[in-house]
C-alpha cells in the first residue's frame, strides 16, 4: 500500500481526543501502514493539503473526525480516484454511522479505513458536495444554532438546539422540481438525503441509500411547535414517515425554488435557494463500506 495520508480535526489531537488520535496512529503502524499527517490547522490548509494528495497514484486519505471533516474532504475528493477512510471522532458521525463504519472497536475501524473501497453516491448541491443530508427550514435553523453552541458535545447538542429553535417554528412556501416535475409545498422542515441520518442520529430518511443513484426527500408540513415536539422523538427511529404531515419523495435531480431560504448540508452552510441538487453516482470512494442499509 502507498502512503496513507491522515487528516484529523484539530480538536481530535487535543484534550480527551489526543489519546484516541494516538491510538489511531499506533493502529496504523500495527497494520504496517506508512502514513503522513496532513496539515489541518485551518479548513483552507486542510483543503490545500488534500489537493496535493488526490493526484498521487493509489491515493488514500484517512480522516479522524466527524461529519464536518467528511464534508471538507468531500469537496476535494469527489469524482477523484482517491480513497477515503473514516475513523469517526466528531460531535456528529452520521455519515460513518449510516455506512456502519462506527461499529466495533477502534482497531476494527482502522482496519476498515485501510480496506478495499466502494464507490458511493454524493449530493452535488450547486457547487458544493454533500455526503449525507441537505436541509431547509427547521432542521437548517437547528444546524445553525447547534454550530453556535460550545456545549454540550455530541448528538445531545442537536437536541438542545432543537428545543431552542422550536418556539420559532414557521412554515415556508417553496417549489420542489423532482426530475422536472414541479411540486409546491408548505413545509416547516425539508430534508434531501443521500444517507439515512443527520443531526446526531436522526433517521430522517430511513430508506435512503448511497448506492441507488437517487435522493430521498422528507417534507414535514405546516405543523405547530407542540405537534413537532411530539413527532421529534420518532425521527430517531425513522417512524415519523408514517405521520400524516410527513410526505416522502424520491428523485435523481431536484431543484429547490425559494427565496430567503438557506440550505445546509452535513451540518454546514451550503448557500441560499434557489439551488439544484443531484445524486451523483459513484462520486466518492469509501474504504470498508460494503453498504448494507440502515444500521
Amino acid at each position: 500500500m502507498s502512503t496513507v495520508h491522515v487528516l484529523a480535526n484539530p480538536a481530535a489531537r487535543k484534550g480527551r481526543g489526543a489519546a484516541r488520535y494516538a491510538k489511531v496512529l499506533n493502529a496504523l503502524r500495527a497494520h504496517g501502514a506508512t502514513f503522513a499527517e496532513l496539515d489541518a490547522s485551518t479548513a483552507e490548509d486542510a483543503r490545500a493539503a488534500l489537493r496535493t494528495v488526490v493526484s498521487e497514484p493509489d491515493a488514500r486519505v484517512v480522516i479522524v473526525g466527524g461529519d464536518g471533516l467528511v464534508h471538507l474532504a468531500l469537496q476535494e475528493l469527489a469524482t477523484t480516484e482517491c480513497v477515503l477512510g473514516i475513523i469517526p471522532a466528531g460531535s456528529g458521525n452520521d455519515f460513518a454511522h449510516a455506512l456502519g463504519l462506527d461499529r466495533g472497536p477502534l482497531e476494527t475501524q482502522v482496519a476498515r479505513a485501510l480496506d478495499q473501497a466502494r464507490s458511493l453516491d454524493a449530493i452535488r448541491a450547486g457547487s458544493t458536495w454533500v455526503a449525507s443530508v441537505a436541509t431547509v427550514g427547521f432542521a437548517a435553523s437547528v444546524n445553525a444554532r447547534a454550530n453556535a453552541l460550545r456545549r454540550p458535545r455530541g448528538g445531545s447538542r442537536y437536541t438542545v438546539a432543537t428545543l431552542a429553535v422550536l418556539p420559532h417554528l414557521r412554515a415556508v412556501s417553496l417549489v420542489l422540481e423532482l426530475d422536472g416535475e414541479p411540486t409546491p409545498v408548505l413545509t416547516t422542515m425539508l430534508a434531501i438525503a443521500n444517507t439515512s441520518y443527520f443531526g446526531g442520529g436522526m433517521a430522517i430518511c430511513p430508506d435512503a441509500r448511497p448506492d441507488d443513484g437517487l435522493l430521498d426527500v422528507a417534507v414535514i408540513g405546516d405543523v405547530r411547535p407542540l405537534a413537532m415536539l411530539r413527532v421529534f422523538p420518532r425521527v430517531f427511529r425513522g417512524t415519523h414517515i408514517t405521520h400524516p404531515q410527513c410526505t416522502m419523495y424520491r428523485a435523481k435531480r431536484i431543484r429547490l425554488l425559494a427565496t430567503g431560504t438557506d440550505v445546509w448540508g452535513d451540518g454546514e452552510l451550503v448557500g441560499p435557494a434557489p439551488i439544484e441538487l443531484e445524486a451523483v453516482t459513484g462520486a466518492i470512494r469509501v474504504a470498508g463500506a460494503p453498504f448494507e442499509g440502515r444500521a
